[in-house]
Formats: structure tokens, sequence, C-alpha cells
């Protein structure tokens, strides 16, 4: 939990520094930060979805 915790920082952190040196604007940084993280965990969830039926269908095939 804590690597997860750390790299949570890490992620805000870069996504806020890239936004405020790109537009100078700490609040658009700030709200890139928090939405950036948000809407890529569920992308990764979706991904992860995906993934996983993708495997399933590959296993099943070759068990065939």
């Amino acid at each position: 939990m804590n690597k997860t915790i750390s790299f949570a920082i890490v992620h805000f952190s870069v996504a806020f520094t890239i936004t405020y040196i790109m537009t100078g604007s700490i609040v658009i940084g700030g709200a890139l930060a928090l939405i950036e993280p948000a809407v890529n965990t569920v992308a990764f969830h979706i991904h992860e979805k995906v993934w996983l039926k993708r495997r399933k269908a590959a296993q099943i095939i070759m068990a065939a």
C-alpha cells in the first residue's frame, strides 16, 4: 500500500508540474492533477476487464 500511495503522489506531482509549466496556472494544474489520474484509473479498470476477456478467449481457443 505504501508503494501505491507513493506512486499516486508522484503521479499527481508530475501531472500538476507539467500542466503548471505549460499553462502557468495553479488552478488548471491542480484540476488536471486531480482529474487525469481519476480518468486513468477508470480507463485502467476497463483495460483490465478487456484484457482478462481476451486472455480467457485465447485459453479457450488453445484448449480446443
